[in-house]
């Protein structure tokens, strides 16, 4: 039993955690790599916004009349899968939009189609904004994969440099990863 709860051969704790072995990168290191990934982990969609349900709903009636199940099933498409809305947001919102006299509905065959009136097409056209759940993979969603991508080679570039780079070598690794932080806070401030 001796040893038996020390961890395992590739660094890691009894729980799974990385331990820097002695004489390798400092635990700061480890640490910067586990909050990155963090910061990059597979996270659900954020939720939709009572509004964007709405304006959702809105723009897909302009095309065309629909029903319940084709409103969810057409944010789902168009959002690449990252927003599909659940009936409990979607009806509640049709009823909504048919009290304000936005919508009507019309019984065929066991399912209510839902069609713009006049006044629910002007709101559609003066809205004319897709919530940002549903502009695609071609959009917020896929280019958030892309950098989580980036970032986590980035991170891996630097942990190798960590195991294995001279202490010079560090020290320049260091300061470049410094110049990349300030690069892209100043893209955010580009606005």
């Amino acid at each position: 039993m001796t040893g038996s709860f020390s961890g395992d051969s590739h660094g890691r704790g009894i729980f799974g955690d990385r331990r820097p072995p002695v004489g390798g990168p400092p635990a700061d290191l480890w640490d910067a790599m586990d909050q990155l990934r963090g910061a990059f982990k597979d996270k659900s969609a954020p939720r939709a916004n009572r509004g964007d349900v709405r304006a959702a709903v809105l723009a897909l009636l302009a095309e065309r009349s629909m029903h319940g199940y084709q409103i969810i099933h057409e944010i789902e498409q168009r959002s690449g899968g990252a927003w599909k809305p659940s009936p409990g947001s979607v009806y509640p919102t049709l009823q909504l939009l048919a009290d304000e006299g936005l919508i009507h509905a019309e019984t065929e065959g066991g399912r209510k189609t839902y069609s713009l009136t006049e006044e629910g097409r002007e709101a559609a056209e003066a809205a004319d904004q897709w919530p940002a759940q549903w502009q695609g993979p071609g959009h917020r969603g896929h280019a958030v994969r892309t950098l989580s991508k980036a970032g986590m080679e980035l991170a891996q570039a630097a942990a190798q440099v960590g195991r294995s780079g001279t202490p010079e070598q560090i020290y320049q690794a260091e300061q470049e990863l410094d110049q990349v932080r300030r690069k892209l806070y100043a893209i955010l401030a580009q606005d």
